[in-house]
């Protein structure tokens, strides 16, 4: 048991849950001169810089310190370690959400915009997903994106036990579409070509080579559903990457927000109370 106490201790904590997210002096001081103008705001957003320009693979604490032109020491007088330092970027980036209000439109519209703004910056940042989803996301920004999304929920009316639902539903939607998207962005710029471009080529593949979305006539043989040329067309005219992405989203994010509404109804007719004559 004393083994599993020291395992838990040691173990990687939130810098949320620690106290330490303003920037906790330390027990040794940067070199003379080295503080001036220097904070944990400029620090984390020197951060967002450098993964935004680098990518996450990139990002050391001496690459950090060179860019604020400090030794890694004065960076370290700040944060305790570079996982507290990626915490503090990725809520950073959620401070770029445009949040609606509390007032501001219906819920429907509300969420609709939740949605569009979270697929923003994992598009903007592609970083953040990756840090999504290895971190305690609970620093303030993400947590009032989260509190705004409850709040539509409830004005639609959906029941205190089913907000977790919801919410489970909105945003790891919207955290798959844009982390791919952000992924795909990422690597064209890597390669030097636009998303476009990328997409034209993967048309002009899937053309050249129709047997990569059609069986060969060789293969076993299946139920076919339909003409063998409808099981996997292939267009003539294709919309860019971007338009027909967005298009994708719109269409699947009204298909979620619908289910919501519907199962709002589902499980309000569940505990409408029976009244039986008397």
């Amino acid at each position: 048991m004393a083994y599993v106490r020291r395992k838990v201790r040691g173990a990687r904590v939130s810098i949320w849950l620690t106290g330490r997210a303003k920037g906790r002096r330390r027990g040794y001081a940067p070199a003379v001169g080295e503080a001036d103008g220097l904070d944990l705001g400029k620090i984390v957003e020197a951060t967002v810089r450098l993964l935004d320009g680098e990518g996450l693979g990139r990002l050391s604490m001496r690459r950090l310190a060179a860019e604020l032109g400090v030794t890694a020491m004065s960076v370290y007088w700040y944060v305790d370690t570079k996982d507290e330092l990626l915490e503090l970027a990725l809520d950073h980036a959620y401070a770029e959400l445009d949040l609606p209000a509390e007032d501001d439109g219906d819920w429907v519209a509300q969420l609709r915009r939740l949605a569009h703004e979270h697929r923003r910056i994992l598009v903007a940042h592609p970083w953040v997903s990756r840090l999504a989803g290895e971190y305690l996301n609970v620093g303030p920004r993400a947590v009032a994106c989260v509190a705004a999304a409850q709040r539509a929920m409830r004005r639609a009316g959906l029941p205190e036990e089913a907000l977790t639902g919801g919410l489970s539903l909105l945003f790891p939607f919207s955290y798959g579409f844009g982390g791919a998207g952000g992924r795909l962005a990422e690597l064209c710029r890597a390669a030097g070509v636009t998303e476009d471009e990328c997409y034209g080529e993967f048309v002009r593949t899937l053309r050249e080579h129709p047997e990569y979305v059609q069986p060969p006539a060789a293969a076993a043989p299946v139920q076919a559903v339909g003409p063998p040329a409808a099981v996997a067309p292939i267009p003539a005219v294709l919309p860019a990457g971007h338009e027909q992405r967005d298009r994708d989203f719109n269409f699947a994010l009204e298909c979620v927000l619908a289910g919501m509404a519907a199962m709002r109804d589902r499980v309000a007719e569940q505990v409408r109370p029976t009244i039986t004559p008397a």
